[in-house]
Parts: structure tokens; C-alpha cells; sequence
């Protein structure tokens, strides 16, 4: 099974971020990917993540979307 979704993660200035704790490895499904985010958002939140796109391939499936709770 291939890994097609994955996350790129955006610092505060909307730029991409690599680094321990980011899940480089993509995820078989998109609802693989989603749980990850789910499970995972307070740590990338922690590491300096401010938003995250997913994507499929080299394709954006929806994003930038903020890891802060609206106000």
C-alpha cells in the first residue's frame, strides 16, 4: 500500500518546517493522516507548528488550516 497523504507543516510565517517529532513518513489514507493530526496537534503545536496542509501526492487537499482553537 502506498503512502499518498501527507502533512506539510507551516511555521507562524506560513513557512514549511522539517524537524524532529514532524511525521516526514507519508499515511496510506486520508483518514490515517486525519487521525494522526487529531492524536498529534497539542505536540506539533508545542514544536512550533502553527498550521498544517494536507496533501495527496503532490496535490493540496484542503489547507493551510490553523492548529490554534478559533477565538
Amino acid at each position: 500500500m502506498s503512502a499518498d497523504w501527507s502533512w506539510l507543516f507551516l511555521d507562524a510565517h506560513g513557512n514549511p518546517m522539517q524537524g524532529e517529532g514532524l511525521a516526514t513518513a507519508g499515511f496510506p489514507t486520508q483518514s490515517d493522516a486525519e487521525s494522526y493530526l487529531g492524536e498529534s496537534w497539542r505536540e506539533l503545536l508545542a514544536a512550533g507548528v502553527e498550521a498544517v496542509t494536507l496533501r495527496q501526492n503532490d496535490s493540496v487537499v484542503y489547507g493551510p488550516m490553523s492548529l490554534r482553537a478559533a477565538e
